[in-house]
């Protein structure tokens, strides 16, 4: 009857209107769970954000055939078909099915690469001697505190210079983990745009990774789980009452008008005046013609 219930509670969350939230960040991330019998584990995907106001909001979830695409794809078109507004910056790991469901789907937004995920890409790639000097080389191109400099490009392009200067540094030696770290660095920096006291919470998809371990312990018990609809509607339940207890960000004064400009500026440009026709031009400049605005 519990069961039951929890299914029918988590349908009608996954149908419900989403025109009723605007967020500014949008955090996308799978994990695997077995839930069809004599198949390996699939992926469930998952959303959550932070809204205009700070607060966490846990947006979506479903089963994936794989992290293709398509799949996130097709995730990410039904978040938009029930009204979900683009967000400002989506955060996700590097997943290229992903990355390209993101840009078809919102466009217009900004995209973060989990900072942690590409971390761990380049210490792969570094034996295991020398990985902790990579480590630090790494994260200190990201620790802008000591910086006077404000949010925005300029951030951005001194962050970049230090991506630029560590795979010089390293290159020779490992080029394999610069040639990953210099890969998609735009996707690295995106979020110095944003305020500086979000920055340690944007930057990586980690959080929603944590969850969904937690989430991996409570069914391993269990091992297979009865099918689809018993594994998603156990896992919403878990996050929707995980999400009771996120933490939202703290908007203060300079940050959120540092957000509006950025919604402005990336969702909503000023339109283009249509450019005036000869003829038009050629009747306004008729002697006697006084044109309505005068």
């Amino acid at each position: 009857m519990i069961c039951g219930q929890i299914k029918d509670e988590y349908e009608a969350w996954a149908r419900r209107d989403l025109d009723g939230i605007t967020l500014d960040y949008l955090f996308l991330d799978a994990s695997f769970f077995r839930m069809h019998p004599g198949s390996p584990a699939e992926p469930v995907l998952a959303a959550w954000g932070i809204t205009t106001g700070g607060k966490p909001a846990f947006t979506g979830l479903a089963p994936g055939s794989g992290e293709s695409a398509d799949a996130w794809g097709d995730f990410l078109t039904d978040l938009k078909d029930r009204g979900l507004p683009s967000p400002l910056l989506i955060i996700s790991d590097g997943a290229r099915g992903l990355i390209s469901a993101i840009e078809q789907a919102f466009p217009k937004a900004l995209r973060q690469r989990c900072l942690i995920h590409r971390a761990r890409n380049v210490l792969a790639k570094v034996p295991a001697g020398m990985q902790a000097e990579i480590k630090d080389a790494y994260w200190a191109i990201f620790d802008t505190e000591d910086l006077k400099t404000q949010p925005g490009p300029k951030l951005v392009e001194l962050a970049g210079h230090r991506i630029t200067e560590m795979a010089d540094r390293y290159a020779a030696t490992y080029p394999a983990a610069m040639k990953c770290l210099l890969a998609d660095r735009e996707g690295l920096t995106a979020y110095l745009r944003f305020p500086a006291e979000h920055h340690r919470r944007i930057r990586h998809s980690n959080f929603i990774e944590r969850t969904f371990g937690e989430t991996r312990r409570r069914t391993k018990v269990i091992g297979r789980l009865p099918g689809e609809t018993s594994c998603l509607s156990l896992v919403w339940a878990v996050l929707d009452r995980a999400s009771r207890g996120w933490r939202g960000l703290t908007m203060t004064a300079d940050g959120l008008r540092l957000l509006q400009d950025l919604r402005r500026s990336l969702l909503e440009p000023p339109r283009q005046l249509r450019p005036r026709t000869a003829a038009a031009t050629r009747h306004d400049d008729r002697p006697g013609n006084v044109s309505a605005t005068a």
